[in-house]
Order: structure tokens, then C-alpha cells, then sequence
């Protein structure tokens, strides 16, 4: 069995799998039974001055007949008083003191009110803490949550405030909604930061309720916009990892967060450069106990490859991720249909024939069709084996060109240098 022990810029845990700061840790009660059910650590739900939170404040994107593919969510950081997560936290750290618990932060921008908050969850065994600088609703109207992970010069600020005081590694969790996210987790590494993690949730309006006209979720009769997590998240969040990873200027490690719902997506994130990885959406959606196929399978997983430990896999893909100006122009697949295993749906005729580059020919037969691809015109671009309904009905197969790698950078040289 392989060692599944994560290390997160000194803060080591039994697994990788953390709860995410959130509903799912916003109690002792809550946190004890997710440690009971496997989870290696938890990130407390953001502590600051409690608020007021509305009724309603989630909803669900459903896809045909998949439930939550993705929510939004208006609720804020916690809105109980600071003594009482406090005492709770103790409490779980007493009866779990091999579970990591990261306490989460919020405050206005001010050194003397970061260094308070600090001070006084300090006061309780804690293994670290994480900045909020990521919340895109309610408290970023406050100067808080994403109105600071907008501004790399602010979390460089509040990050060196806090390595002040901390006496446990700090994590900054960074707002997806930035154009590029790699300033944020430079400045957070400029500032003293620990690790970074990412991503917060996305701004969102999940729908309109057509009957009422409502926006979802509404209180009454009005909304604000959310943040957007779950599955549809995922995509988004591992490309901001990855680039976060691959730059020479960040520096510290990553926690992972965005729409992890099995160990292969957990598997991902840490190919592509996560050191371990966070949850929220699938927990709220499946319950705790979900983490028992994640740690099975992602020990199942380490034990065919051969692999003795979870950080072996830790960025092994990371560098697998260019631009596009390097990827090889003469590497060349093309679609082939397995005629035993085709149905006759025509729906990859269709969607080549569409929206693609019409490369699937259909060829009459003593009254029957017969779909087939024109390998000369093929261009390998996936689509027909996408919306293909038979599994490995469609194959992509690699074709040898008889030519040499030559990226687009590589080409336009070689061009320059013929036309000069």
C-alpha cells in the first residue's frame, strides 16, 4: 500500500484530501465527522467578525439528468462568534491531533487588525493558516475577499503582515476572478507566503426562474451575483494551477481547489502540479463519505504504477503544458471507425459534416450506410470520437509523417531564414 501522506510547505497530513474552507467546516460537529470519515485535514470556514447572512443562498446548474454539475453560492464566512470556533477547534484538534486544521482569515486591510485575528487564533493548536483573499460576493463589498486578491500589491501587503505574527505556515487562496492568476501567487510568494491555493469561486448568475422571473437563488425578489464551483469548475482550475506551477516566479507550493470530486480528479491536479487538493462542492453534494472511494482509489492507483508514495506524483505532468507556438506541427492523428462496433446513429457524420471539416464519408451498401472516414482529409481533431455514443467505437490513431518535430516558433524561423 502505497504512503499516502501529503506535505504542504511543511504542513503534513495523512492524506491529500483537505476539506475546503465552506459550509462542509463550519462547525466542531461537522469537522469531527468528516475526520471520522477519512478526510486528512480541514480548512475552518473563514473566521473574521461574524456577519448576517440571507435566505436562500445556493443553487444548482442541473444538466439534463445530471444534478449540480456546478452551484452558486451567496453565503459569507461564518457567522458565529470568534470564542466559539475557537473552543471548537481545540476540541477537534484534541480528538484528531494527526488531522491538519488551517484556519481561514478575513479582515479589513489593516496591519493591527490582521495581527489581532492572527494573534488570537493562534491562541488554539492550529497547523496553519489560509488568507481569504478569494470570496467574489458580499465581503468583497467590504474591501475584503476578492476586493484584496484583485490587487497583487494588497496581498503582498496583508501576507507580510501576517508572517509577522504567524507562528504556523501561512497559505494565501487566491481569486479566479483576475485576468491572469500568476500575479496574485507572485506577490503572495513576495509577500512570505508559505503556498498559495487555488481556485476561490468563480462570479456567476446561475439562471432566471421563467415563471417569476426571479433570479436564482433570490431573497426576496432579488439576487447578487455568486461564486460558481463544482464540476464545471474543474477545467478552469486546472489551468491556473498548472501555470502557477510552471512559473519560475511563485515559488511555494499549491493546494488545489475546483470542482474535485473522485481521486482522478484529485489524480490531476497533482500531475499538473498541486501538492495536495481541496473539497467543497462534492462533499455539500454526496456527504462525507465520499472520501473513502477517494483515498481507495487513489491508493489503488499509486499501487499498479508502482508508485510508493502520493508525492511521486506530485508535477510529474506540469511541464507537460506549452504554449502553443511549441507543440509539434507534423504530429498526426486521424479518426478510424470500428465497423463491428458501429450503431449507425451518424451522429460523428453529423457533427463533422457540421461543424467540423467533413471528413466522414457515408457510402451507400445494398440499402444500408456505411460510415467512413477520408484519412487524406482527416485532420485529427477529436470531435467525432467526442459524440460518438459507443465506447472505442471511434479510435484516434497516430500516423507517421515521415517528417521531423517543428513547432510554429521552429517553422517561422526556419521561413525567415529561406526568405532572407
Amino acid at each position: 500500500m502505497a504512503n499516502l501522506e501529503s506535505n504542504l510547505a511543511g504542513i503534513k497530513s495523512p492524506n491529500p484530501f483537505w476539506l475546503a474552507s465552506a459550509p462542509p467546516t463550519n462547525s466542531g460537529y461537522q469537522v469531527m465527522r468528516a475526520f471520522e470519515a477519512g478526510w486528512g485535514g480541514a480548512v475552518w470556514k473563514t473566521l473574521g467578525t461574524p456577519i448576517v447572512n440571507v435566505t436562500s443562498r445556493f443553487a444548482a446548474l442541473d444538466y439534463k439528468q445530471n444534478k449540480m454539475i456546478a452551484m452558486n453560492n451567496i453565503e459569507l464566512i461564518t457567522d458565529r462568534p470568534l470564542d466559539v470556533n475557537l473552543k471548537e477547534i481545540a476540541e477537534c484538534k484534541k480528538a484528531f491531533p494527526e488531522r491538519t486544521i488551517i484556519a481561514s482569515l478575513m479582515e479589513i486591510c489593516e496591519q493591527k487588525a490582521w495581527h489581532e485575528l492572527v494573534k488570537r487564533v493562534q491562541e488554539v493548536d492550529i497547523d496553519g493558516f489560509e488568507l481569504n483573499f478569494g470570496c467574489p460576493h458580499g465581503m468583497s463589498e467590504r474591501g475584503m475577499g476578492s476586493a484584496v486578491g484583485q490587487h497583487p500589491d494588497l496581498i503582498k501587503q496583508v501576507s507580510e503582515w501576517t508572517k509577522e505574527v504567524a507562528r504556523v505556515p501561512v497559505i494565501v487562496k487566491l481569486t479566479p476572478n483576475i485576468t491572469d492568476i500568476r500575479f496574485g501567487a507572485r506577490a503572495a510568494s513576495e509577500g512570505g507566503a508559505d503556498a498559495v491555493s487555488m481556485i476561490n469561486t468563480i462570479n456567476s448568475l446561475i439562471g432566471v426562474d421563467l415563471e417569476t422571473w426571479n433570479p436564482v437563488p433570490h431573497v426576496d425578489g432579488m439576487s447578487s451575483h455568486g461564486g460558481y464551483c463544482g464540476p464545471a469548475v474543474k477545467p478552469i482550475a486546472l489551468n491556473m494551477v498548472n501555470d502557477c506551477a510552471r512559473d519560475p516566479e511563485v515559488r511555494i507550493p499549491i493546494s488545489g481547489i475546483g470542482g474535485i470530486e473522485t481521486w482522478k480528479d484529485a489524480a490531476e491536479f497533482l500531475l499538473l502540479g498541486a501538492s495536495n487538493v481541496q473539497v467543497c462542492t462534492a462533499a455539500m453534494h454526496h456527504g462525507f463519505r465520499i472520501v473513502e472511494d477517494m483515498i481507495d482509489g487513489l491508493n489503488n492507483y499509486l499501487d499498479e504504477r508502482g508508485l510508493a508514495s502520493v508525492q511521486d506524483l506530485v508535477g510529474k505532468s506540469a511541464n507537460r503544458i506549452t504554449t502553443w507556438e511549441n507543440l509539434n506541427l507534423n504530429y498526426k492523428i486521424i479518426a478510424r471507425i470500428d465497423q463491428d462496433k458501429c450503431i449507425h446513429c451518424n451522429k460523428c457524420y453529423v457533427a463533422c459534416e457540421d461543424a467540423a471539416h467533413q471528413c466522414i464519408d457515408r457510402i451507400s451498401n445494398n440499402g444500408s450506410s456505411t460510415l467512413v472516414v477520408d484519412e487524406q482529409e482527416c485532420v485529427g481533431c477529436n470531435l467525432c470520437q467526442m459524440v460518438c455514443p459507443v465506447e472505442q467505437c471511434i479510435e484516434m490513431i497516430e500516423i507517421d509523417t515521415g517528417l521531423p518535430p517543428e513547432s510554429w516558433k521552429q517553422r517561422s524561423l526556419r521561413l525567415e531564414g529561406v526568405s532572407s
